[in-house]
């Protein structure tokens, strides 16, 4: 690039033209009743002793209790019954090689897929059984549809070099495609293909499957009323904490003071997707630098240096910051602070080197970019900020790992980012963005977009088995907090499906938003 080009680069903004946000202050408008929380709680906690029964009388019946851990965590309730599930989960680990069911594909699936989510690295070599002399899965097994979605389910709980996972998924997923299948199973099948257990958000998860647990013969109307109040209690939650945040958001009056920027304040972090707007859509480059400089400082006196529209962000990032102090501080986490800012400052410094990269029209390696995109993807810093909302789980041993950059991390940040620029880099490389994943991968290999897609989702997929690997570690980690690291990748796995629906959140993410915040389930 010539120095005249560089230059004019460097003084143009960019526009985007994001749609306003499709929620504006609906909920502060529609204010949840406490009444009817009240009502359902006292309800709730009644049946949630009967489910504990339940799985106190199947402990010694393993096919019962397998199919009840697996509804219970489906419907989205097991986080009530973790130390019950734990217990039994540890039992089946201990003895599973003596369970008579071993020759029932639907059973041994269901026990692997089980296990491997709660951490217990079971060998694939449950699965031999059912290939035959030729080392193919065995013909018979394509009249069992159920055998058939739990082996498809348990697929997605491999890691790198379990050849027999691939070939099972590859199995199960062609002759579940052109299986004629009748309700409830074929909606089951068609929801599972789309997304299996191990990506899907557990809460939308949930929504889907109460449907499909209701017509199941099996069904049990103690559990699944449990888990429908259960829904719409923390929905009513959820609404109270979303009509705060908007009184928040409006007053801050970012949609005024920052029109450039998306207004997401309910679709997620809206302070990490203004910044994110300053870099990579309206700020110049020589406002960019000092812009940073002045974030690595934390110092309210530097603001009068920056572009008035900048002061305006920087003013209530600290606003922002201060007041996790203030909570974190009363629980007795104040330490907190310190690893929130330092994940503010990391992230800016890799802000600042894409905008160079744009700025320059240099197109760096794939690996190169990746490096600085684990970071630049926002993930390593909602995490950070995650962990300060979660409590005493959330102690600063579990800080002090984190910022040691775990390959857990780095796998968790890599997908995110990978997932988002396949779907997003044709809207961001017309409005003018530093070169993606995707333009990188065509670069340095010389193929064409189509290509770098299947390179990509190949290293995405393996990610995937990586980041079940890592989740399987034995690690003095809290399992809540591993949780939550696979739980963001999952948000971008849904929201990054089929397009773009964070910036587009006009689309599928408003339905999305809307099943689980808005519309109650029938009791």
């Amino acid at each position: 690039m010539s120095v005249q080009a560089a230059t004019q680069r460097a003084q143009v903004r960019r526009t985007a033209e994001f749609h306003p946000s499709v929620w504006g202050d609906y909920f502060i408008k529609h204010v949840s009743d406490s009444e009817i929380v009240s009502f359902w709680s006292e309800e709730a906690e009644v049946l949630k002793k009967e489910v504990r029964e339940m799985l106190s009388s199947a402990a010694d019946k393993p096919s019962e209790q397998l199919k009840l851990i697996d509804a219970i965590q489906r419907l989205g309730i097991a986080y009530h019954f973790e130390e019950e599930i734990e217990t039994a989960l540890k039992q089946i680990y201990t003895t599973y090689r003596n369970l008579k069911e071993d020759d029932n594909l639907y059973t041994v699936g269901l026990r692997f897929r089980l296990l491997r989510q709660e951490g217990y690295n079971v060998s694939t070599d449950v699965f031999n059984k059912f290939k035959d002399s030729e080392g193919n899965f065995k013909e018979y097994l394509i009249k069992d549809v159920q055998g058939l979605l739990s082996l498809y389910e348990a697929s997605y709980l491999s890691i790198q070099g379990e050849t027999i996972l691939d070939e099972a998924c590859e199995f199960t997923k062609t002759h579940l495609m052109a299986t004629q299948l009748s309700s409830p199973l074929a909606h089951q099948v068609s929801h599972a293909l789309r997304w299996p257990v191990r990506r899907g958000l557990p809460r939308i998860e949930a929504w889907h499957y109460f449907s499909i647990y209701k017509q199941s013969e099996e069904h049990s109307e103690t559990l699944l009323k449990r888990a429908k109040l259960d829904y719409n209690i923390v929905q009513k939650l959820h609404q109270k904490d979303m009509s705060r945040i908007t009184k928040w958001w409006m007053d801050l009056d970012f949609t005024t003071k920052l029109p450039f920027a998306r207004d997401r304040v309910i679709e997620s972090m809206a302070m990490v997707c203004v910044m994110d707007d300053i870099y990579d859509v309206h700020g110049t480059i020589e406002e960019l630098e000092l812009f940073t400089k002045v974030i690595e400082s934390w110092d309210i006196s530097m603001k009068d240096q920056l572009s008035d529209y900048m002061k305006v962000y920087f003013e209530a990032l600290l606003d922002f910051y201060s007041e996790i102090k203030e909570e974190t501080t009363k629980e007795g986490r104040s330490f907190c602070i310190h690893y929130a800012k330092e994940a503010v400052k990391k992230r800016v410094e890799a802000y600042i080197i894409e905008a160079r990269w744009f700025n320059n029209d240099y197109v760096p390696t794939f690996e190169e970019y990746i490096s600085n995109a684990v970071i630049s993807s926002t993930y390593p810093m909602l995490i950070t900020l995650s962990f300060c909302a979660m409590g005493e789980v959330a102690s600063k041993q579990v800080f002090d790992w984190l910022f040691t950059e775990p390959k857990i991390l780095y796998t968790a940040s890599g997908l995110a980012r990978l997932i988002d620029d396949i779907m997003s880099h044709e809207f961001e490389q017309e409005r003018g963005h530093v070169a993606s994943a995707v333009e990188c991968c065509m670069k340095q290999y010389g193929v064409s977009k189509q290509e770098a897609y299947e390179k990509l989702n190949k290293i995405v997929a393996n990610m995937w088995k990586d980041l079940n690997e890592e989740l399987m570690k034995e690690i003095d980690i809290p399992k809540p907090i591993l949780m939550c690291i696979l739980n963001i990748v999952r948000v971008m796995d849904v929201v990054y499906k089929d397009e773009d629906s964070y910036t587009h959140s006009n689309t599928s993410l408003k339905d999305i938003l809307a099943t689980f915040l808005v519309n109650p389930v029938a009791v």
